[in-house]
């Protein structure tokens, strides 16, 4: 299901260079379809703090998939992303718009695999006046915004994978992102006890990023593994250095 993409979770490391060795695109285990459903952002108390909304559609053969968060307080959280499945999955182009008083900048940011082209609205806080960065990006193959849960879904739980996001910071700048499953945690689904896959999502910092930043959490989520995988819940900042936050699909 296209709800279970958590690239929002961790879009905004800012990290200038990353040393990992290059992975290739996931191979499509598990195509995606047709979705409409309302995912909750909740704090670690289990506070509700936004609601949100997935309209996923498949037009030929491109998947488009949005994904709207309402915060309480008024913010906003809108991610669009379109991606092929066509043996491997590809994304083709990604939008992403945060602002409101949940989030510390302001965001609006957009890339094209076609026209290679990004266009970024940034504001650092409310006082600070708007920054257009725009060029040209080479968005690699196993490029994932927006995609990071179905990604998981379609990975063997075995060693470590590497996949990529690209973060706006204000510049657009390839991470790479370790994906690993790491154990099996009993939980329980409409009062029956099913075994889930835990898997960290972490970011492969160069040497000299370590030594700067070190208390970055692991982005985990939990996957019902089957014929047909499940996504059952994810924890994580939102936003670089920010609270950690869970999602659920309900």
């Amino acid at each position: 299901m296209g709800w279970t993409r958590v690239a929002v979770l961790i879009l905004a490391f800012t990290i200038a260079h990353i040393g990992a060795a290059v992975a290739g695109p996931v191979t499509v285990r598990y195509a995606e379809g047709v979705t409409r459903a309302f995912p909750t952002l909740r704090s670690t108390d289990n506070e509700k703090l936004a609601q949100g909304d997935l309209t996923q559609v498949v037009r030929g053969d491109r998947v488009e998939s949005r994904l709207v968060f309402r915060f309480k307080d008024g913010s906003l959280y809108d991610e669009t992303v379109v991606f092929s499945q066509q043996d491997t999955f590809t994304l083709v182009s990604y939008h992403i718009v945060q602002r409101g008083p949940s989030f510390p900048e302001m965001l609006d940011a957009s890339m094209d695999r076609t026209t290679g082209r990004y266009v970024v609205h940034y504001r650092a806080d409310e006082d600070s006046p708007e920054e257009l960065v725009q060029g040209k990006i080479d968005i690699p193959g196993d490029a994932y915004n927006g995609m990071l849960g179905l990604i998981v879904k379609n990975l063997p739980p075995r060693g470590p994978d590497t996949v990529s996001i690209v973060a706006f910071t204000p510049k657009p700048r390839v991470v790479k992102l370790q994906v690993l499953p790491v154990a099996e945690d009993r939980v329980v689904v409409s009062d029956s006890p099913m075994q889930a896959v835990r898997w960290h999502i972490r970011p492969q910092l160069g040497l000299f990023a370590s030594l700067l930043i070190t208390d970055i959490p692991d982005v985990r989520l939990w996957i019902l593994p089957g014929e047909a995988p499940a996504f059952l819940r994810a924890e994580g900042p939102l936003y670089f250095m920010g609270p950690i936050w869970r999602i659920e699909p309900y």
